[in-house]
């Protein structure tokens, strides 16, 4: 498993540094991470780009196997993802992501990722599976 220190080298110098995602617990089975909507990650209506909030749920998942797994022993690949962005959230606020898996295979694992603002509405639910690797 690995630990919450792992989990922040793992991010350096990825997408998942540059979104600024914060973990805050993570445990087998559940991932909770939270993102700041900064203009960056914004459409031009000034609200949170769904391509950002799926990277944001993707990101989650994986970490979430991969805490799990293992990164020395597995390779985690993301295989099919799904949104449902259902409200908009404003630059300048947090959104919070909890991931729960839903099936933990020995080849794949699936996650269901809701995205909610500040307000705790949803934003977007999602839906990710991964593909499991053994490392050789």
């Amino acid at each position: 498993m690995l630990s919450s220190e792992e989990i922040k080298n793992l991010n350096e110098g990825t997408m998942m540094e540059t979104l600024g995602i914060e973990y805050l617990d993570v445990k087998e089975g559940y991932v909770l991470a939270r993102m700041f909507v900064k203009k960056e990650l914004s459409q031009p209506y000034g609200m949170l780009h769904g391509g950002a909030s799926m990277a944001l749920a993707e990101s989650i998942g994986g970490v979430g196997s991969a805490y799990y797994l293992g990164i020395k022993d597995y390779i985690i690949r993301g295989m099919q993802m799904s949104a449902n962005h259902v409200k908009a959230a404003k630059v300048g606020t947090y959104v919070y992501a909890t991931a729960t898996i839903i099936h933990k295979g020995r080849q794949t694992h699936v996650w269901n990722i809701d995205i909610k603002n500040e307000d705790d509405e949803l934003v977007s639910s999602c839906r990710l599976t991964n593909f499991i690797i053994k490392n050789s």
